[in-house]
């Protein structure tokens, strides 16, 4: 049995054309409950959001979505800017960023990130910012038909592992017991050498609380735990350097949270204080009653959580060998083809460490590379990109030089 009970839209950073399963059901489900209450628990406005009303009733594939942003609005230094503000906007942005005296976690009340949060700094780091800075900017890729396309491929394979059930959610704490549950009902499927899919995963990597969301778990007939992530592609190729690269980084973040939960890595103060969730909080109706039928009985978050410590520390769950990509078509859901993904943990890491610099404040944002500003040509933000501009800028004032000489 599974359950549901809040919903995210989040976004490939490469555009619509690539999706995964969680992303397609995320954005599917937001569509159904399109609500937006005044805080969240969720993910960056850039990716979505999956923020839940104080008493949500919501019905969705077992794994609540990945999420990271503590409030889906403007912070309080940048009220004053319009999303239509042009190159004013985009120089009052930059402005409030060096001007700031507190890193981006804290001037955007972001607790923790998700994992497509970082890999979205992969692709595009402003756009991930300026999702932040600019939640209005509509996003050109949320009502595509590409994205409808895909939502059904995905919602049948959740379908075809899990059943759905509908489950109310009174409070925060509610909603991440849920996700807890979820994760505790998932575990013995895996010990007894099953399939899951939807798996969340959580922890404290480099300094920073990280939240994200496998897409699926299974053994190999060599006995080897493989993780497997399914993008879905308009065009029957697979995707180009720029796109793998952040797709190879999100299944590496994947397996670095998931081997280090089953390696009891995971801790209680961490995970309460870094989402600011109360342990003594009751557990609401739905959710105790949830707990019950998977026979469990626990009464408050706190019981909850102690509950997966303990089982994720005596689980003797493998860590993941294996990890996969699956690429397939949308109009058809035919395969396109499957790639492997390395591991080096250090790599892995330094990387994870670059990207999180600008979190903690260590630098400013960095547009791509002048190599691949044809990423630009599907962003929401191009209107409102300093980066361009100034690039742009310099190119003219390079020709005027030239012409002089």
């Amino acid at each position: 049995m599974s359950c549901s009970q809040e919903q995210t839209a989040t976004r490939d950073p490469g555009g619509a054309e690539e999706i995964s399963d969680s992303e397609f059901l995320d954005i599917e489900l937001e569509n159904l409950h399109p609500e937006t209450p005044e805080s969240c628990d969720g993910l960056s406005p850039a990716l979505g959001n999956d923020c839940g009303t104080e008493s949500e009733t919501v019905e969705g594939p077992l794994i609540p979505k990945t999420d990271s942003a503590e409030e889906a609005g403007t912070p309080p230094e940048l009220a004053g800017v319009s999303a239509g503000a042009g190159e004013g906007s985009a120089v009052l942005l930059r402005r409030k960023r060096v001007l700031a005296e507190r890193s981006p976690l804290e001037r955007f009340r972001l607790r923790y990130l998700c994992v497509t949060d970082v890999c979205g700094q992969a692709w595009c780091e402003l756009q991930v910012v300026y999702g932040f800075e600019l939640p209005h900017v509509p996003k050109r890729e949320e009502e595509s038909p590409e994205v409808k396309a895909g939502a059904s491929i995905h919602l049948a394979r959740e379908l075809e592992v899990h059943d759905v059930v509908s489950v109310s959610a009174q409070s925060r704490e509610d909603r991440w017991a849920l996700k807890i549950l979820n994760m505790l009902s998932m575990l013995p499927i895996l010990q007894a050498g099953g399939r899951v899919r939807e798996l969340p995963v959580f922890g404290m990597l480099e300094g920073v609380f990280l939240v994200g969301v496998i897409d699926e778990l299974h053994y190999s007939h060599k006995g080897e735990l493989v993780l497997s992530e399914l993008k879905t592609r308009g065009l029957r190729s697979l995707p180009g350097r720029a796109q793998e690269r952040s797709h190879h980084f999100q299944v590496r973040l994947y397996k670095l949270l998931f081997d280090s939960m089953v390696r009891g890595l995971l801790e209680r103060d961490a995970f309460v204080q870094s989402l600011n969730l109360r342990p003594e909080q009751p557990l609401g109706s739905g959710v105790m009653e949830h707990a019950q039928k998977l026979g469990l009985h626990v009464h408050t978050f706190g019981g909850v959580l102690e509950l997966a410590l303990m089982t994720l520390s005596y689980s003797e769950l493998p860590a993941i060998d294996v990890l996969k990509i699956e690429y397939c078509h949308q109009g058809s859901s035919d395969a396109i083809g499957t790639r492997e993904v390395s591991f080096d943990e250090a790599g892995v890491r330094a990387e994870l460490r670059n990207h999180l610099s600008y979190w903690i404040g260590q630098r400013e944002p960095r547009g791509v590379d002048i190599e691949e500003a044809w990423k630009c040509r599907s962003c929401s933000f191009e209107e409102h990109c300093e980066w361009r501009r100034e690039r742009a800028e310099n190119a003219t004032a390079s020709n005027q030089t030239k012409r002089f000489k």
